[in-house]
């Protein structure tokens, strides 16, 4: 990942999957059976939403940093 953005990971019972939301880009989630799959597949999420929002002409904000995963 390029860009470190805050990452929340939560068990969601109704979807049967950990979430990974990305609060500081809009609508911005994935999940996974595990939260280290919800986090790779939120890695790859985050990229096609800056990728998207470049070719929209979309303003992106930058990571805050408040938290950090290595």
């Amino acid at each position: 990942m390029t860009a470190k953005y805050e990452v929340i990971i939560y068990w969601s019972e109704e979807d049967q999957a950990f979430i990974a939301e990305v609060p500081e880009l809009p609508g911005c989630a994935a999940d996974g059976r595990t939260r280290r799959e919800a986090l790779k597949n939120a890695e790859v999420i985050i990229q096609e939403w800056i990728e998207t929002a470049k070719e929209l002409g979309r303003p992106i904000p930058q990571p805050k940093g408040r938290l950090v995963f290595a």
